[in-house]
């Protein structure tokens, strides 16, 4: 596995990672409003409106790291494409990443080309 994939695979678990202590955040205040409304003013109910504009933003946070339900994670690959067009853009003659990342400098493989090897030298 590459360095590369290393820390996108880092970077998505932290993304993950961050939505679920969002969420028990979440939860763990739904029931302290719920018990806190309960306790001050019983007949009156408004724990919920906090509740609806903080769930608001939950429902953003899910989108954003695992994307619309039934299509995936849809930014991953648009944010890969964007930053090849803008790199292209920068440099026009530039490889693609993927080409970049295949191609390994290897000074001391060409020096060993050079030299010539007998066949009985082999093993």
């Amino acid at each position: 596995m590459s360095e590369k994939m290393y820390r996108a695979a880092q970077k998505r678990v932290k993304e993950k990672k961050g939505f679920y202590g969002h969420l028990s955040t979440y939860l763990v205040m739904a029931i302290f409003f719920f018990v806190l409304n309960a306790l001050t003013s019983f007949g009156d109910w408004w724990f919920y409106w906090p509740l609806l504009g903080w769930g608001v933003g939950l429902v953003m946070h899910y989108f954003k790291v695992f994307g619309f339900p039934g299509v995936g994670p849809m930014d991953a690959k648009w944010e890969q494409q964007e930053m090849e067009r803008e790199l292209r853009k920068l440099d026009p003659g530039r490889k693609s990443m993927e080409e970049e990342d295949d191609y390994l400098e290897l000074p001391e493989l060409e020096k060993e080309k050079q030299r010539s090897w007998k066949d009985e030298d082999l093993v």
